[in-house]
């Protein structure tokens, strides 16, 4: 027999009990929603940003790019660092503002530390001039992990 099934054997035996049930108190989302008031509209939290480490890096806030489908990072930062050598590629890759751009190379399996986790990645190195604030663009490869 199932476990509910008791339970539902006593609510309809006993008439009274569903009534009592009915009158169960709602929390302030919950009466909004029967009342059809609307709620506080919350701000745009903006571009997310994730702290991570690196070697060599005193801060770094890597940026989640849902547009992205790869993990970019300038040549520049991947200087600083110490990741692992690049294997050479032959893509193209056309960033955001339309411009095309061919990449040093890609960083494969680079393990980026999020907290107290360890993500492997392949990063992908361009030539490019960088936000100093925000170092690495992380796409939704990175993300679905």
């Amino acid at each position: 027999m199932p476990k509910f099934g008791p339970s539902i054997k006593s609510l309809l035996t006993n008439k009274d009990k569903p009534y009592e049930l009915a009158r169960t108190p709602l929390n302030e989302h919950c009466s909004a929603v029967l009342l059809k008031k609307l709620l506080e509209k919350l701000g745009d939290p903006g571009k997310v940003l994730i702290p991570c480490d690196f070697p060599g890096m005193a801060e770094c806030l890597a940026l989640a790019d849902l547009d992205a489908s790869i993990n970019l990072m300038p040549l520049s930062v991947w200087k600083k660092v110490s990741l692992p050598n690049l294997s050479p590629t032959c893509t193209t890759i056309e960033l955001a503002d339309r411009s095309i751009s061919r990449p040093v190379g890609v960083a494969e399996d680079v393990f980026v530390k999020v907290g107290t986790f360890h993500f492997s990645a392949d990063i992908v190195v361009v030539d490019f001039d960088a936000d100093p604030r925000v170092p690495l663009i992380l796409g939704r490869s990175f993300l679905k992990t």
